[in-house]
């Protein structure tokens, strides 16, 4: 089980191939990549990410400790990006492996889930016409309030 927080960037195949490697006995891996997205509607140049490392470090280290817990995974990985990032830039990735395929499935919804609403991160998105903090939406939190 590995948790990577970092400012610098991540190749998510290199990533992928690395935590496959280390998989053994696994019949499913599951990986998931976030990508910073601007909207043509509503374009943004740039997502700044701030968190204190070592708690959102901790923090992810417990929610990785649930999943395997309750789907039973043989390895998982989380990858969260914090600092300037532009769109296109992959923002994290979240990798499961587990002896059968749905397990690894929803140990990944399940961590995704979770970081999208309860890992330590602010976000503010950073526009032509100026900054913006990012606001919580109901649908995260209903979507994380499934596991409850």
């Amino acid at each position: 089980m590995e948790v990577i927080v970092t400012a610098d960037a991540f190749d998510p195949g290199e990533e992928a191939n690395a935590f496959m490697a280390r998989t053994a006995g696994a019949g499913a891996a599951v990986t998931f990549t976030g990508i910073v997205r601007s909207k043509a509607e509503d374009p943004i140049l740039a997502l700044e990410l701030e968190c204190y490392v070592e708690l959102a470090e901790s923090q992810i280290a417990a929610i990785l400790a649930e999943a395997a817990r309750r789907f039973s995974l043989i390895d998982a990985t989380v990858i969260h990006r914090h600092g300037r990032l532009v769109p296109g830039e992959p923002i994290m990735q979240v990798m499961t492996a587990a002896p059968h395929r749905e397990d690894a499935f929803r140990g990944a919804q399940f961590l995704m889930d979770y970081l999208k609403t309860d890992a330590p991160f602010w976000k503010k998105e950073v526009t032509a016409s100026g900054e913006r903090w990012v606001e919580a939406k109901k649908e995260d939190d209903a979507a994380r309030e499934r596991w409850e």
